[in-house]
């Protein structure tokens, strides 16, 4: 299970050249499930790292919602880098937090999260692979990596799953700060049925709002 007090959020390429090329899930899912994660790992209070490939070339910039729904956290340039592991600055940053945890995702699955995810866990840290956080350019290629991934060590998990690990329980006072990200990301559905849910408590407590029973007079 995750601990949020060992772990950190690695954000890899989510650039808006490189979202052009994804065909295993569809753009405005993968967009939001970002946004999720960026959201969750503020009110987490979870270290954050982002990172762009050249993005002043066609892979483009950093999709800004990361940075605009979490102002804490940090982007960490490279110098051409394919694999962000091989940026001295960027393993730097994770080693200064003295966690073993990492929690990645990144665009393209099979380049961008799967090559950190191999070298994060050849240097000892327990590695979360966030799929459903991770396009890629084919079904194919997300399905190899996952093989590829799980056989060195790696644990897939999905977006909802991390931030109801995060969560942990409803008995705490930011539940509904946690359950908001997940009903506007992830299952939208369930804040339909907690409207719903509300309506029908306010009408045991304060009485029907539509009188039924109240016929016209005749005319």
């Amino acid at each position: 299970m995750i601990d949020p007090n060992d772990a950190v959020l690695l954000l890899i390429d989510h650039q808006s050249g490189l979202f052009q090329l994804v065909r295993d899930i569809e753009l405005p899912v993968l967009r939001s499930n970002v946004t999720a994660l960026a959201k969750i790992s503020r009110l987490a209070k979870i270290p954050t790292f982002t990172t762009a490939s050249v993005p002043d070339g066609p892979n483009g910039p950093l999709i800004p919602e990361i940075h605009q729904h979490n102002p804490e956290a940090v982007y960490i340039p490279r110098t051409g880098q394919i694999n962000a592991w091989d940026n001295p600055a960027w393993v730097d940053a994770i080693e200064k937090t003295g966690r073993k945890t990492l929690l990645i995702a990144g665009t393209l699955t099979s380049v961008c999260m799967a090559f950190p995810t191999l070298s994060a866990l050849a240097a000892g840290y327990k590695v979360f692979t966030i799929i459903d956080a991770s396009g890629n350019w084919s079904q194919m290629a997300t399905d190899l990596t996952l093989a590829r991934v799980v056989q060195a060590g790696a644990m897939p998990i999905d977006t909802f799953a991390v931030i109801s690990e995060l969560m942990n329980t409803w008995n705490r006072p930011d539940a509904m700060e946690f359950a908001a990200v997940a009903f506007d990301h992830i299952i939208p559905p369930y804040r339909a049925l907690m409207e719903s849910y509300d309506k029908a408590q306010s009408v045991q407590r304060d009485g029907r709002e539509t009188k039924l029973d109240r016929q016209m007079a005749p005319v």
